[in-house]
């Protein structure tokens, strides 16, 4: 189980600018569904990276799924020349996104955030439409299912 506080005070206390997305991002717009990990889409300039990089290295990052004992460092180098990365940190599970399917990156899903205090501070978040058009676009079997009720919270923020 994710640490939410402990992820997002290193986010934010690292100077990482992020959008959360995913199920936290559903549970901030008032979902019920449950989610294991925080899903984050992040901003890939040179600072950046380097931020993300010095923020998580303290809490162990590794490739979710991977056998222990690979070699693997993460790394403003590593980041770099990757985009998305689903890892396992001490704080619990973290997927981390240069580009979000049916969003893009940080800077094109921007315009379509909202500022929500999410475990201690101020944190951007995709707006609802948006989490909506993500879910539908990633397809999977647990995004259709909670399209249904994520499109009646929107209904009901609408009227």
């Amino acid at each position: 189980m994710t640490d939410y506080r402990k992820a997002f005070e290193t986010l934010r206390g690292g100077q990482v600018r992020f959008i959360v997305i995913g199920g936290v991002a559903a549970a901030a717009h008032g979902s019920a569904q449950l989610t294991n990990d925080l899903d984050v889409v992040y901003a890939r300039d040179a600072d950046d990276i380097t931020h993300l990089a010095s923020a998580l290295a303290p809490h162990r990052p590794y490739l979710r799924g991977v056998p222990a004992g690979l070699p693997f460092k993460f790394d403003a180098a590593t980041i770099k020349r990757g985009l998305n990365f689903t890892l396992d940190t001490d704080f619990g599970p973290l997927d981390l996104l240069g580009e979000a399917t049916g969003g893009g990156t940080f800077e094109s899903l921007l315009p379509h955030t909202v500022t929500l205090d999410l475990y201690g501070g101020p944190c951007l978040c995709v707006d609802l439409p948006t989490l909506i058009r993500l879910k539908r676009a990633a397809g999977r079997p647990k995004d259709i299912l909670a399209l249904g009720e994520l499109e009646a919270l929107l209904a009901v923020s609408t009227k």
